[in-house]
């Protein structure tokens, strides 16, 4: 058990009722693996670059007034509006072009924050390069692509951010100032520092707000999954209801199908009308086994079927994984003279500790074992295999998503291909049950993973009559 992958495949249902991977004949093609197997990040949707454009267009007008009228500062007031005008041209041609809600391609996106870049570099050229207070807004851009751009664009984004700091650095007009007073002559050594500071802040800022984007989405995509694993158990338990439903409905008519057939039988004229009517007598008999089967399935008796001991939950457990070459066994142990006691059959549990023993099956030498322990006032079950053990690096980062070192189909007992994910469901899945979950390594090695609840939160109570 070196990793922390399971069945851990992201699938949403489709049209047809079939569970596909998320994204399966999906017509966009864009490369998103800079943010984890399968994922996507959410996009920009034009309504929102055209607002913040208007923001910046407006943000720059009051900015250039205030300057040339309140603060008497020498603003070359025709460029510095054309500029700003043509953001305002462009703003508007693009509304006109296109719904404010449809989604902007990556391209289009990346075509317009680099817009932005450069008419903010066209201000700043006009009011004095970095110097400029207002150069550190080139950060601004940057951080929205990084958020929401796929690498290569975000990167290519932030490199025209920084050549634009060093570019005006050497190239752009005086600073206004007042009418009167001479441009200050910044020193070398300032200049310096005032463009590595420009140039750390966007690379910074770029690289955290990739960073958390990244994160969030992962960690979304987790969830998303682990939505999708119990929405299916729920499926099916209504499945199981719907089951029960319909034999009781159908046992009525059946009964009156056979009846009427065996009094076919009896009085039939000849002998092909008799083995008819045996036929249909014989076929009323079948569908009532099959609807005595159904009956008796866990989801149609809910009031008995929604609990189990712990000795048949660990068996459930275990059993799908008796088949790999490995040995796999489950023990119970508890206070002496105690029996194990019922516990409610939950489909988060039943599903989580299946992945972690699949997976410990994957690792195991030759052994695996799943011992639960019970006393007055916790309910244990662990994970025990013979194999590596958790490798340190992947020790230190088990319970994040897309945490892995299982090996391809082709190394794989089970023939299952990881993608980090599985470990994170699985111990999201126990904790929501009210499980306290433990990762480690024995002592005589092989990889352990625990759960542990308070009792109350497993036992199922006994009822009377029962």
């Amino acid at each position: 058990m070196a990793d922390a992958s399971f069945k851990d495949a992201p699938k949403k249902p489709s049209p047809d009722g079939l569970d596909r991977p998320d994204g399966a004949g999906a017509q966009d093609s864009d490369d998103w693996s800079w943010a984890g197997p399968g994922l996507r990040q959410g996009r920009l949707r034009v309504r929102t670059l055209i607002a913040q454009r208007w923001l910046t267009v407006a943000g720059q007008s009051v900015t250039v007034l205030l300057c040339g009228l309140v603060l008497d500062r020498q603003i070359p007031y025709a460029l510095c509006f054309s500029l700003i005008a043509l953001s305002a041209w462009l703003n508007v041609l693009i509304g006109l072009a296109s719904t404010g809600q449809r989604l902007a391609r990556d391209v289009e996106a990346t075509a317009q924050i680099a817009f932005d870049i450069l008419q903010l570099s066209g201000m700043l050229y006009l009011t004095g390069g970095v110097y400029n207070p207002f150069s550190l807004l080139l950060i601004a851009p940057v951080t929205l692509a990084a958020a929401t751009l796929p690498a290569r664009y975000a990167l290519g984004l932030g490199v025209l951010a920084v050549i634009a700091t060093i570019v005006l650095a050497f190239v752009y007009m005086p600073l206004p100032v007042a009418v009167g007073v001479p441009p200050p002559r910044p020193e070398a050594s300032l200049l310096t520092g005032i463009v590595a500071a420009r140039i750390l802040g966007i690379v910074v800022t770029g690289l955290y707000a990739w960073q958390a984007a990244t994160e969030s989405a992962r960690m979304e995509l987790a969830l998303n999954v682990t939505e999708t694993v119990l929405a299916r158990e729920q499926r099916l338990s209504a499945l199981g209801a719907l089951a029960a439903a319909a034999a009781h409905e159908l046992g009525t008519p059946l009964a009156t199908i056979s009846v009427v057939a065996r009094e076919m039988a009896r009085g039939a004229p000849d002998e092909q009308t008799r083995e008819d009517a045996e036929l249909l007598i014989g076929q009323a008999a079948r569908c009532r086994e099959i609807l005595q089967r159904l009956t008796e399935m866990p989801e149609a008796q809910d009031a008995v079927h929604e609990r189990m001991s712990l000795t048949q939950l660990v068996h459930e457990i275990i059993e799908p994984h008796m088949i790999h070459g490995v040995r796999v066994e489950a023990v119970v142990n508890g206070p002496s003279g105690e029996s194990a006691p019922d516990v409610w059959r939950r489909a988060e549990v039943i599903h989580a500790l299946t992945s972690i023993v699949e997976n410990a099956v994957d690792f195991a030498r030759s052994e695996v074992i799943v011992i639960a322990r019970f006393d007055p006032r916790s309910i244990l079950i662990e994970v025990r295999d013979d194999g590596p053990g958790f490798s340190p690096e992947v020790l230190a980062k088990l319970g994040e998503p897309y945490v892995t070192s299982r090996p391809g189909a082709e190394g794989s007992r089970t023939g299952h291909i990881g993608m980090g994910l599985g470990f994170f469901i699985a111990k999201t899945l126990l904790e929501r049950t009210g499980a306290a979950v433990d990762f480690r390594n024995g002592r005589r090695g092989g990889a352990v993973v625990a759960a542990r609840w308070p009792r109350p939160a497993m036992e199922a109570p006994g009822f009377i009559g029962v």
